[in-house]
This record gives C-alpha cells, structure tokens and sequence, in this order.
C-alpha cells in the first residue's frame, strides 16, 4: 500500500515527479489523491457490477431484459405507469442484496478525509450512501431507486406501501398530498435531466483540482462532459475503468483495472 505525505519529496524530487518518471500508474495515483485539495469523483456503473450489479446496458442487464418505458408513455398511459412499475420490481430484484464495495468504501474515505469534496454519481443504487458518503455531497444525475416521489408536488414517498399494493393487484400509486402521479425517483428514458443536480456537477467540475472517473463507459451526454470540463480549468484527469473510453487519451491518467482492488490500494482502505 502506498502512502504520500503532501508535498514530500525522495531524492530532492516530489512524490509526483518520481511516480511519473518512473512510469508507475498506481503511484501517480497514490501521489495525485495524497495531493488534491478539491477532489471530484464521477462514478458510473463499473462501481456497482463489482458488488454484483448488471451493467444495465450489458448483456443480462435490465434493458436486455425489460423494454424500458418512455417518460411521455409514463404521464399518458396507466398501462405504461404498471409496465413501469413492473419494471422497478424487477431492478430491486437486482439490486436486493447488492452492498457497498471496497471502490464505495475507498470514495467514502477519500469524502471523509475532505480530499474529495462531492460524488457525481450516474449510478441510481444508493451504495454511495450505503458506504458512508453524506447524501448532500452525492449529486445523483439519474436520480435514485431507493424512494419514489410525486411528479406534481414533489412529495417523497416511502417505496414499502407502493410495492406491497402493486404486488396485491397491479395498482399505481397516485400522491395523498395532491393527486399527482407518483414515479420512482430515477430519470427515465425521455425525461428532462434534473436542472439542480446538473448545475451542482458543472459547478463542482469546474471549481477542482483533480477529476476522478470510477467505472463509466463515458458515452452518455450531457454528463460525459464534465471530464473534460474539469481539465479545462486545470484538473488532472484520472480515469479507472475495465474498457477504454472516448476520453482515453485526453486523460492525465488511465488505468484499466478493478476499480475497487486499484482505489482501495491507493486510499489504503480494504
């Protein structure tokens, strides 16, 4: 396990300066986090396979399963609003007995010891703050699965009387407070990105010193974006994912390894 102290120095020469002569990508990311005072952290679905969740987009993921229901269908259609809900019964099915990994737990230190200010999370699952992470410094841009919530007033719904009616006789729940419908707090296919979370992601990318990618293909916009974003006001860029991404080689630092093994190594957390 590495450790670096900020600002040491071997030989004369920063931490920094000898990881990277010595072209040793764990190190530099070693030194990097031992050095960042305002670190970002984007994570997307790489996370969360290593604690046993499907990629929704891969091969046995819930899209190669589920045909995935539009927002407009959604608002229009009661027989939408049940396919749906069929739907977030069959993600909790997958994602029942899914815990926090060690990549969870090392972006958790990393929060904890203010080396990391925020998580930017594509990832609906909740384990960012299963693992530790204060729900007010994870911005989730796809929403979160763990509760539902009224797309009128706003009301957040609890998900335990919404399941135990549907599974009695398919019925959709509508809100007490104002008759609104009542969704899953995730963006679905079709539905406007949340305003407020998308302005706290570009104001965070652009206020760090380094950006650190955990587990996302890099693909989807408009959030795919912020990597590039950070680095244009000076951050480092690091990416950590199993395959390469579109931003491979704009990146500071690439490492295709087990995002949990290679973080957790870094940060010294098991």
């Amino acid at each position: 396990m590495l450790a670096y102290a900020p600002g040491a120095t071997i030989g004369g020469k920063t931490v920094e300066a000898i990881a990277m002569l010595e072209g040793n990508a764990q190190a530099s990311l070693a030194a990097w986090l031992a050095t960042a005072r305002n670190a970002v952290i984007f994570t997307g679905a790489g996370i969360s396979t290593e604690s046993g969740i499907p990629d929704f987009r891969s091969p046995g993921g819930i899209w190669s399963r589920h045909q995935p229901v539009m927002f407009d269908d959604f608002l229009r259609s009661e027989e939408a609003r049940r396919a749906a809900w069929r739907l977030k019964l069959a993600l909790d099915e997958t994602l029942r007995d899914a815990e926090p990994n060690r990549g969870h737990r090392a972006v958790a230190e990393l929060i904890r010891r203010g080396t990391a200010g925020e998580v930017i999370t594509q990832n609906v699952d909740g384990l960012h703050q299963a693992a530790g992470v204060p729900d007010d410094r994870v911005i989730e841009l796809h929403g979160n699965t763990t509760y539902a919530h009224c797309l009128d007033c706003g009301a957040h719904h609890d998900l335990a009387p919404i399941r135990a009616a549907f599974l009695r006789d398919e019925t959709t729940p509508v809100c007490a407070s104002c008759g609104g419908l009542v969704k899953t707090a995730t963006i679905s296919f079709g539905q406007p990105m949340p305003s407020g979370p998308m302005a706290r992601a570009e104001t965070a990318s652009q206020s760090c010193d380094l950006f650190l990618v955990l587990g996302s293909s890099l693909v989807v916009q408009p959030a795919a974006s912020f990597p590039l974003l950070a680095q244009d006001r000076g951050a480092r860029l690091v990416i950590i994912n199993r395959d390469p991404t579109p931003l491979d080689d704009a990146a500071d630092l690439v490492l295709h390894e087990p995002i949990g093994d290679t973080l957790g190594a870094a940060v010294g957390v098991d």
